[in-house]
């Protein structure tokens, strides 16, 4: 279940508003699972901004993009990525902080010593789409 925060909806906009962000980070998923760097790359707006899980700061679509063609290829031999909307919470009806359970796995199962992710999608709506604008990926460390 998806905790969600909005402000300023009735209930079947914000059921639909938040099945389109769940629709975005699903296709974050299928493009990073299937290696499709450019498909991703234009889920950002333009002028994005995202931190990698490594700390490693990206500045604009072209930038998102270069990374992104560098790394992804290969990243996903013998894996499976699997993205969960844990919260939402609507700062304005057209721009949302989106909390993402993010965790691999080889043939179903966890891998041994695999860190969870849990990256911070803040999303605007422009011209009726959904886009990624600051996003940040951060590893969970055990504590």
């Amino acid at each position: 279940m998806v905790h969600m925060t909005t402000t300023g909806f009735d209930e079947q906009t914000r059921e639909t508003e938040i099945e389109a962000i769940k629709k975005v980070v699903a296709e974050v998923r299928h493009y990073q699972q299937n290696e499709l760097p450019d498909d991703f790359a234009a889920l950002f707006r333009e002028d994005a901004i995202w931190t990698t899980g490594h700390g490693k700061r990206l500045f604009g679509r072209d930038e998102i993009a270069a990374f992104t063609h560098k790394v992804l290829p290969g990243a996903m031999k013998d894996l499976t990525a699997n993205y969960e909307v844990v919260h939402v919470l609507f700062i304005r009806p057209d721009v949302a902080a989106v909390k993402v359970r993010q965790w691999y796995t080889r043939d179903g199962l966890p891998i041994e010593g695999e860190q969870e992710g849990t990256p911070m999608y803040v999303m605007a709506k422009e011209d009726g789409r959904w886009t990624l604008v600051a996003c940040q990926n951060t590893t969970v460390l055990d504590s």
